[in-house]
């Protein structure tokens, strides 16, 4: 399995990267984009099996990503990982085709937790 972490905190990067190893998973590659431009660029070069996405960034946040994806037909889960927790924000990142939400802080058992329902689903 490959994943594609896209945030534009190199820092937050490495600790999804951190989070998902110690959660068990193991990787094929763990690709990763400053933003949602980045990303799409990521992704025409690239085929993932999951993305997890901040919601906070320039350029390219990422609401408008998962907008400009999902109208591409991408089918790949995406998980928003971000500070927005509120209700609002979680129901307009699911009705643009989010698979699924974690607000950070998060700890590995969470993130686990998430990516296990997100990946059963898309299965």
């Amino acid at each position: 399995m490959k994943v594609l972490i896209v945030d534009d905190s190199a820092v937050m990067r490495k600790m999804v990267t951190r989070g998902l190893r110690q959660a068990g998973y193991a990787f094929q590659e763990v690709l990763e984009a400053g933003n949602g431009s980045e990303a799409i660029k990521v992704l025409n070069e690239h085929k993932v099996d999951l993305i997890m996405l901040d919601w906070n960034m320039p350029v390219m946040n990422g609401l408008e990503f998962i907008k400009v994806a999902r109208q591409a037909k991408l089918k790949t889960p995406i998980v928003m990982l971000t500070t927005e927790g509120g209700d609002e924000q979680i129901a307009e990142a699911m009705a643009a085709g989010a698979s699924g939400y974690l607000t950070k802080p998060f700890t590995a058992e969470k993130l686990k937790s998430r990516i296990d329902i997100v990946l059963d689903v898309a299965a």
